[in-house]
């Protein structure tokens, strides 16, 4: 029981464990060859880290973590065995590895394809129990008729890598896609908390056998067995609710220092989102501080968008001004043809800015 299924070739644990494969493509050879790895009992992976505790960098992961962190989940969603799953995230990334691991591990059938922006155009008209998918994805999935149609029939879809925008939840309740966000990072080899989308609001709850906690700055710490017996001090502002739940703020080092006052972007950009797309349509956009010689740092609004739309600037301008106070208003307006992201689907906010017109 148990499969990896890559287009019509189903390769079972002993293909795997015995290397009978004949895939031309790297990215299919790469991921199997993890696969006869895990089977093959390696005890360490070196993968590369998205940057949620420091800069990012490639980190050693113990296999008992990845063991830990898949029985957490299929312990969660109450996964049984031959369940059908779909990676289709890079599983080059710790994202797309354990979907890797949760197959093998629950001895579930993976249906196994390339990331694209809508993978589940290129998959099976099957119910599956269990998917990841980053934002960009489930909101390409959403916009398409009959990749909507299979994205709600899914039992259990975890969203990652970024986080979801207000536009994007309002549209997973209005569809009723069961849908959790997750909160995670390489260290902790994928989530230590859900967040199950039930409203604009999310509250994460944190996964059986995991601690919390914040330093002085609210930034989380993290005690967890999949991470490892270390303490993990992150860059992520949270507000806690409970020692077991908490609200995820916005990351410390995307704070804004203007003129000795702090903004911090993440948590201004869900209340521009709706005057937003009104006014410009269903544009990416994001805040960030330039430097200034006065302010130090001055607040932009950064739009992904082709050319200059002067009028549609002074409108937006007009609502903020009943959102925000002035120190909150964003001082100029700048434009960039396509945002650049990182390999698991986050802006990648400084690189995207050096890009702006």
């Amino acid at each position: 029981m148990g499969k990896i299924i890559i287009e019509n070739r189903t390769y079972t644990k002993t293909d795997l464990l015995q290397g009978h494969w004949k895939e031309a493509d790297p990215y299919f050879h790469q991921a199997l060859t993890f696969c006869q790895q895990w089977l093959q009992g390696n005890q360490s992976f070196e993968l590369p880290s998205s940057g949620s505790t420091g800069a990012p960098k490639d980190i050693l992961v113990h296999r008992t973590q990845m063991e830990i962190s898949a029985a957490a989940t299929r312990d969660f969603f109450n996964i049984s065995k031959g369940s059908p799953l779909l990676c289709c995230l890079n599983t080059w990334m710790i994202g797309g590895k354990m979907m890797l691991v949760r197959a093998l591990e629950w001895e579930a059938n993976l249906y196994l394809v390339k990331p694209s922006e809508n993978p589940l155009l290129d998959t099976p008209t099957i119910n599956f129990d269990f998917v990841a998918m980053v934002p960009m994805q489930v909101s390409a999935c959403l916009a398409n008729g009959q990749s909507q149609a299979i994205l709600k029939k899914i039992k259990n879809l975890i969203i990652g890598g970024a986080p979801s925008s207000p536009a994007l939840i309002k549209k997973i309740l209005q569809e009723d896609i069961q849908a959790y966000q997750t909160y995670g990072m390489t260290e902790t080899v994928s989530h230590i908390a859900l967040a199950k989308i039930t409203g604009e609001e999310l509250i994460y709850q944190v996964l059986p056998g995991v601690k919390i906690g914040t330093d002085a700055q609210q930034r989380l710490c993290i005690q967890a067995p999949m991470a490892g017996s270390k303490t993990l001090q992150t860059n992520d502002l949270v507000e806690m609710v409970d020692d077991k739940s908490f609200k995820w703020l916005g990351r410390s080092d995307f704070t804004i220092n203007s003129g000795g006052i702090k903004l911090q972007p993440e948590g201004m950009e869900p209340k521009m989102a709706v005057p937003f797309e009104r006014i410009f349509g269903h544009q990416n956009f994001f805040l960030y501080g330039k430097a200034d010689e006065k302010l130090g740092q001055k607040l932009v609004l950064i739009i992904e968008e082709q050319r200059i739309q002067e009028e549609k600037e002074q409108e937006l301008q007009e609502v903020l001004k009943t959102l925000f106070n002035r120190y909150h208003l964003p001082k100029e307006i700048l434009y960039a043809k396509a945002f650049i992201r990182t390999p698991s689907g986050k802006i990648n906010r400084p690189e995207t800015f050096k890009h702006c017109l």
